[in-house]
């Protein structure tokens, strides 16, 4: 990557966090002051602040255990000290899930990627942004539109089809979506595709019916590509705070998520979600989403994350 190009992704990716770091950063700056001791009220606003910032109760646990044993050592005499303590805590939960998307992975072409999520997540909007970055790296994209049951959703990966160069795969609106996608499998594997994207519904509301849906998708896609889907890849909202973290749980424990994409990371103070997600699921995350714009999907980077996190701080 040019480094131009990278320095404008982190500047993205940065201003995509203000309202988050405005909350987490500002309150941490502020109690995090020269001059101030370290005591156990200190510790106890801490640990409201970062769970206030969707951080989670796990993780802020594990993060203040860790910073009083540093403090225990006898390194550290004032406040203002944890703060470069405390960015290098958050790196060490979330590096071990920096995973990307790697198309090595599959065995055999086409590379099946089944985007899961509750409706209103971004997995249409994903599904796209996606779809042209790969189609620019000069991989054979399709799509298909297996969540069949809301009219909005099969024009809306159209447009994203059109727009990315990725040709789509659809049906009638409240058609079987497995039959969609035993259609876009056996499409892929005719034109020779890389990489198969399928969209599908999210109606959590209706859990039972939904998961046995999904599961029915992937028994389907199995039987042409027996090692697929070779991703499944579970959208969440971080607008959405700790709801995310209960629908990433009833997901994971149907399908087997495989990796997380975290879209609207822009449009909230809640992203401490990352952190918590990380401590609490242990799932790869491949994206985080910091902006409208077809670039504005990224592929997850910690150091990037932290250091555009606590960026006015350190």
């Amino acid at each position: 990557m040019e480094k131009g190009n990278k320095g404008g992704i982190f500047q993205r990716l940065r201003q995509g966090l203000s309202k988050t770091q405005t909350l987490l950063v500002g309150g941490v700056d502020g109690l995090l002051r020269p001059g101030r001791g370290v005591d156990e009220e200190l510790w106890e606003e801490l640990e409201e602040i970062l769970i206030l910032a969707d951080i989670g109760v796990a993780a802020t646990q594990r993060l203040i255990e860790g910073l009083k044993q540093e403090t225990k050592r006898g390194d550290i005499t004032g406040a203002r000290e944890i703060l470069p303590l405390l960015c290098q805590k958050v790196l060490e939960i979330l590096q071990p899930h920096e995973v990307p998307l790697s198309l090595d992975m599959a065995v055999e072409d086409p590379f099946v990627v089944m985007v899961i999520g509750v409706n209103g997540s971004g997995k249409t909007t994903t599904i796209g942004k996606l779809s042209h970055k790969f189609t620019s790296q000069g991989k054979k994209v399709l799509v298909a539109a297996a969540d069949t049951f809301r009219a909005a959703a099969i024009e809306q990966l159209e447009v994203w089809s059109q727009r990315s160069g990725a040709p789509m795969v659809r049906h009638r609106n409240g058609a079987d979506p497995s039959a969609v996608a035993f259609d876009a499998v056996r499409a892929a594997l005719a034109r020779k595709c890389h990489l198969l994207f399928i969209d599908t519904a999210g109606r959590l509301h209706t859990k039972e019916n939904l998961m046995e849906e999904l599961k029915k998708v992937t028994r389907v896609i199995k039987k042409d590509i027996p090692a697929a889907p070779h991703e499944v890849l579970l959208v969440l909202d971080a607008t959405t705070g700790q709801n995310a973290i209960a629908q990433a749980r009833t997901f994971h424990e149907a399908l087997g998520v495989t990796g997380i994409a975290l879209t609207k990371l822009d449009g909230t103070a809640k992203g401490g979600i990352v952190v918590a997600i990380a401590e609490e699921l242990g799932i790869p995350l491949r994206y985080v989403g910091v902006g409208e714009r077809i670039d504005d999907l990224q592929e997850f980077s910690a150091e990037n994350f932290v250091e555009a996190l606590f960026s006015q701080t350190t």
